[in-house]
């Protein structure tokens, strides 16, 4: 197993904080990890991205130019890495925030409406956990037990009162990807 994955969006919509639970969540299981953030000198408003790549062999380099897997959260990161991502690969974009898909129909594309659903949470910061919970549906690489252990790592510990809600994130999203549409 190799999965090379791209996580974008603006600063401050948790791109780099999902990259890096996933990341400690497959540590949690034993994988090797290679999580690689970038963003640009605006930080919050401006776009941030990380590559995740997730291996039960050594890897080799962090450098990747094509995906398995693309997580976009805005119009521009879809711009920017939809022809990036393999044929057969996986396109998960948040539904509210995009107003044109590529035109392709070698991916599997699909729209997870992560923003309305955080506002009905009540808390919009956890939009980024109900995308990851989405992608971990799609693609079950990691066992839902390290998922959590790897939030719990990642979250200062004076959030830790938020792991419930993290969970419930979660588990929203991968409830919401059952019955999302998929785009071609």
């Amino acid at each position: 197993m190799n999965i090379e994955i791209v996580i974008a969006g603006f600063g401050g919509q948790g791109v780099l904080s999902m990259g890096q639970i996933l990341a400690y969540s497959a540590i949690m299981q034993n994988l090797e990890v290679s999580w690689m953030p970038s963003y640009g000198p605006e930080m919050r408003g401006g776009t941030a991205n990380c590559i995740v790549i997730i291996s039960d062999k050594r890897i080799s380099s962090p450098i990747v130019t094509k995906f398995d897997t693309a997580i976009v959260l805005n119009q521009p990161s879809l711009d920017k890495f939809a022809q990036k991502v393999k044929s057969g690969g996986l396109l998960l974009y948040e539904k509210g925030a995009i107003l044109h898909l590529p035109e392709r129909t070698d991916i599997e594309m699909v729209g997870i409406d992560a923003g309305a659903e955080s506002v009905k949470l009540n808390n919009t910061k956890i939009m980024n956990m109900i995308m990851l919970g989405a992608f971990l549906k799609k693609r079950p690489i990691i066992e839902f037990e390290n998922v959590l252990k790897g939030l719990k790592k990642a979250l200062p510990e004076r959030y830790h009162n938020l792991l419930p809600l993290n969970e419930q994130a979660l588990l929203k999203g991968m409830e919401l990807v059952e019955f999302a549409e998929v785009a071609h």
